[in-house]
């Protein structure tokens, strides 16, 4: 296992910077003053001196001439991060180490900047987006007349992870559609770069994955004898009341699944929860019925403990004497007129009930 080695000592960018420049102006310096013939000696002769080349100027050109063709090559090693970037390097194909932290770093020249996530962009916030810094890749488009920057650099913000809706069958068979918001940061780089491929769909995939793996434990309402804990004993709990509690599930699967990946889980929500379109409308029917008949039940109970006080009023005062027939037939009308849906019309009935 490859582990993360942060390098934060080669914060020598300016000084580096500044030492090429003035080697550079030097050179040129130098290399105007060689070819003027300044480091040339006068030698006398029977026919008159002339200038013989010396050794000096032969070496300050090809000195001067090298600096001047190779020395950028000490500007490949420059990087600028930013605050919460990093950059993973490698060496000849070997972990070199991460840069990490805000500065104007030098390091070796030949060291390449890797991240095969740089050119991914899901549907989330807080990607690397700039085109500066770190080693660019330039490659062609499928037209192939516009150049793109892949930007190595690796973010180590708090990113949101907006998955697409999912359509999974919960605990009773029925298809809901559920969508969730990741919050995720990257915690090793050295795990994220080499431990997968690409650590960005890894995290995608992961929390399809987990979101299946948790949904179909739950109903989508309470439903009795459906036991969502996995201690053997039915409970209440529902994708639709229990939703603090399914996330908190989806966020350990996921962080189970991504720790080789050097990622952290910092939290997730459920941001869409519905019926699928099939049967979205019987459901709503049967919530709809469901709800008619528990108002009709309190209705009804509340219509017969009035009666019985209508009646026990009437019994206690002797207000009026009734047998049972006519008791009867006052529990009929009190309950027609506190149960029925619209107003009661009331019928004067002149005659005896006999």
């Amino acid at each position: 296992m490859i582990k993360e080695k942060i390098i934060s000592e080669k914060k020598r960018g300016m000084a580096v910077l500044i030492a090429v420049i003035l080697f550079y102006i030097a050179a040129i310096v130098l290399l105007i003053s060689a070819a003027s013939g300044q480091f040339n000696r006068i030698v006398p002769s029977p026919y008159g001196s002339y200038m013989k080349v010396t050794g000096l100027t032969v070496a300050v050109l090809i000195v001067s001439i090298a600096w001047l063709c190779l020395g950028w090559i000490l500007l490949l090693g420059l990087k600028v991060l930013k605050p919460q970037e990093a950059l993973v390097l490698t060496l000849f194909g070997r972990y070199y180490g991460t840069l990490s932290g805000e500065g104007f770093y030098f390091v070796n020249p030949f060291c390449t900047a890797v991240n095969p996530a740089a050119s991914t962009r899901l549907n989330q916030s807080g990607d690397v987006d700039s085109g500066d810094g770190g080693r660019l890749k330039i490659k062609l488009n499928a037209g192939g007349d516009q150049l793109q920057t892949v930007n190595k650099k690796i973010s180590l913000k708090i990113m949101t992870l907006n998955n697409s809706r999912q359509k999974i069958n919960d605990a009773l068979g029925n298809p809901v559609e559920i969508g969730i918001a990741v919050m995720w940061r990257v915690k090793d780089t050295a795990k994220a770069v080499f431990n997968v491929d690409n650590y960005k769909e890894y995290l995608s995939l992961q929390c399809d994955s987990a979101v299946r793996n948790i949904v179909r434990i739950y109903p989508y309402d309470v439903a009795p004898n459906v036991d969502t804990t996995g201690d053997g004993i039915a409970d209440e709990g529902s994708l639709r009341g229990s939703s603090e509690l399914v996330a908190s599930r989806i966020r350990q699967e996921i962080q189970d699944k991504v720790f080789e990946a050097g990622l952290d889980i910092i939290d997730a929500r459920i941001t869409y929860l519905a019926y699928a379109p099939e049967i979205a409308s019987v459901m709503l029917q049967r919530q709809q019925a469901s709800a008619i008949i528990d108002a009709r039940k309190m209705i009804v109970d509340g219509a017969v403990g009035m009666v019985e006080m209508a009646l026990e009023r009437l019994s206690e005062k002797n207000t009026v004497q009734l047998d049972e027939e006519r008791k009867a037939a006052l529990v009929s009308n009190l309950l027609v007129v506190l149960c029925g849906n619209k107003d009661a019309q009331p019928v004067v009935n002149s005659g005896s009930l006999y």
